[in-house]
């Protein structure tokens, strides 16, 4: 993904802060007084940006599906080398995301059920299309295993990477050391595929 160099935008920065509230508190533990404090403006200086705290959820939510989906997609394109290589990028983008943007998990996991019907419907479609892109990089790689089983592996996947947030704050043990356990932990769940796809062949 595109490393941004700029300042954010205030309404990126009350993004981040409402990210950061919902995730400590919940989203109806929360006010937009509190929010606004948190970027040095009113309540109400708010509205000027978001109709209101159901319009900053559903941005949040939508908005890192969009990412995702758009990172992985470049990834894909600009990776150099096979499948291995796109599939390494994949795992490197998701990994930068569990970890710059634990909040969003958190949020995800708990207050995905409060937006109206088509902005959830939005994010299961993104990330539908996120999964399938891991997908189709997995059967590449590893070409005899069946399509269900490369979505659960990709599930898997993902299960561990996002878990991140459950870790506490003083559960990573550092950044680099982080990003080079969860790596080593994604590759080798999918390297299982090969290993059992061998072993299921083997006479009794």
């Amino acid at each position: 993904m595109t490393t941004r160099t700029d300042a954010p935008t205030r309404r990126e920065q009350i993004l981040k802060e409402a990210a950061r509230l919902f995730a400590e508190r919940g989203f109806h533990g929360v006010g937009v007084d509190e929010i606004g404090a948190a970027v040095g403006i009113s309540g109400p200086g708010l509205y000027r940006h978001f109709a209101g705290k159901d319009a900053m959820l559903a941005e949040l939510l939508v908005g890192i599906s969009e990412r995702l989906l758009e990172g992985g997609r470049q990834r894909a394109a600009h990776a150099v080398g096979g499948p291995d290589a796109v599939l390494g990028s994949l795992i490197d983008g998701h990994i930068d995301f569990a970890l710059d943007d634990r909040p969003l998990i958190t949020v995800h996991d708990r207050e995905l059920d409060r937006l109206r019907d088509s902005d959830r419907k939005a994010v299961r479609r993104l990330q539908r299309q996120y999964v399938e892109l891991w997908v189709t990089v997995v059967r590449e790689l590893h070409p005899h295993t069946a399509e269900q089983e490369a979505r659960a592996a990709v599930h898997a996947v993902f299960g561990l990477l996002n878990s991140t947030p459950h870790l506490g704050t003083g559960g990573l043990p550092g950044r680099t050391v982080t990003e080079i356990l969860l790596r080593r932990l994604a590759h080798g769940a999918f390297d299982a595929l090969a290993r059992t796809r061998e072993t299921a062949a083997l006479p009794d």
